[in-house]
């Protein structure tokens, strides 16, 4: 990483460097730019100098050799509402508070804390299945969110926080200009939380984590005390932003290319029939047993990594480790556009960092927290999902967001 071509990136404007450049899609943005000038490229956005790497050596360097290091994250303006001061573990610095919100974070999803709640997501995802059965023929949401106004809501609120979190805001490039909130999406960011936490403290399971986090307070298991604060952003930030629409987003793709690919549905079908039976629903036990539709969930991690975009921050400046770019190299991987799942079906099963070539949920100390509980849901709801139906899109609709039609 030391080495650096003299052509080290695009030159920009004053003040402003290569913002007014930049595409919306920033991990296919820096690809292309990486094809230019190599597998580390500098730009200039606004006041801040970002530093973009897209290679496996690199990535390794940096996040295991150099892993403390780069530790910390860059923090965006309407993250500091969502965290009510600072108190996710997403973004907080790698120090004690940091170290007390993982151990929590093992603690809520750790195998017992999470096999105790199997029992209320395996009944959440029946009654999806139930309303689907009922729905049969008829275009619906695959991922079920439109059975209830609550769960409208929560769905809707979910898409206005991803879409505040990745809008141009102004104050991330100009530090500066923080306080003025220029844009107001602060103020958005704020009451979309305060609507989401209100929904959030009427959620069953919600509240079974909830128990659990008052009781590590309560306790005094950590060196750091753990507030009503920390406890808010673990469950609304952590658990209901970071894991919910992830896993729903997961699911939805896997099942867009699925319908795009008839003949790996129908695969996945008869893998299904032959662990389950015709007449058994799929249960979280049978996860190791299904090899065709966890090559499909790899696959899907490949083409669309839960974080596309690693971002790190050395001292005085950002650096983005491209995941998107390391997982399309052709040098490493054979048709590396394209939406083949047997290239999985003989791998190993690693989805924890250690190998660089693919890195779906991140690697390292500040790896995904909730990626044992994204495995497990995701697998569930596919298998549920392709199982009890067959899938089919309707006339002249895209497949994202997805929208089709379960037959029987």
């Amino acid at each position: 990483m030391s080495q650096m071509a003299e052509n080290f990136g695009p030159q920009g404007l004053l003040i402003v460097g290569n913002l007014p450049f930049l595409d919306p899609q920033l991990h296919s943005h820096f690809a292309n730019l990486a094809k230019m000038y190599g597998p580390i490229l500098s730009l200039l956005l606004g006041g801040k100098i970002s530093i973009v790497i897209s290679s496996t050596d690199m990535a390794h360097e940096l996040l295991k050799e150099n892993d403390v290091i780069f530790a910390n994250r860059d923090v965006p303006t309407v993250v500091t509402v969502m965290e009510y001061g600072g108190h996710d573990i997403v973004f907080t610095l790698y120090r004690p508070k940091w170290r007390m919100l993982k151990k929590c974070m093992r603690d809520m999803l750790g195998h017992t804390t999470f096999d105790a709640f199997y029992s209320y997501r395996k009944q959440e995802i029946r009654n999806t299945i139930k309303y689907l059965n009922d729905l049969k023929g008829s275009p619906v949401n695959v991922d079920g969110n439109e059975k209830a106004s609550i769960g409208a809501k929560f769905r809707q609120m979910l898409v206005e926080i991803t879409d505040l979190m990745g809008k141009r805001n102004i104050s991330n490039f100009f530090p500066s200009l923080y306080w003025l909130d220029l844009q107001g999406m602060k103020k958005q960011m704020k009451g979309t939380i305060v609507k989401l936490v209100r929904i959030v403290e009427f959620d069953r399971e919600s509240k079974d984590f909830l128990q659990v986090l008052l009781q590590l307070r309560t306790g005094g298991a950590t060196k750091t005390p753990l507030t009503m604060n920390h406890i808010k952003v673990l469950l609304v930030v952590c658990m209901v932003v970071g894991g919910t629409d992830k896993t729903s987003t997961m699911v939805e793709f896997a099942m867009a290319k699925m319908m795009y690919k008839p003949q790996v549905m129908i695969k996945a079908q008869q893998e299904l029939d032959t662990v389950i039976g015709r007449d058994s629903l799929a249960e979280e036990s049978y996860k190791g047993k299904l090899p065709y539709l966890k090559a499909i969930m790899k696959e899907v991690l490949w083409l669309h990594p839960v974080l596309p975009l690693m971002n790190r921050v050395p001292k005085g400046a950002r650096m983005f480790v491209n995941v998107w770019a390391i997982h399309r190299d052709p040098a490493i991987w054979k048709h590396s556009m394209e939406f083949i799942l047997e290239r999985f079906l003989i791998d190993k099963e690693d989805h924890s960092g250690n190998d660089f070539s693919y890195l779906p949920f991140g690697s390292g100390r500040r790896s995904c927290a909730g990626l044992a509980m994204a495995k497990r849901i995701v697998m569930l709801s596919l298998a549920l999902l392709v199982h009890c139906f067959d899938w089919k899109l309707p006339t002249g609709r895209k497949k994202m967001p997805l929208v089709a039609v379960p037959m029987p």
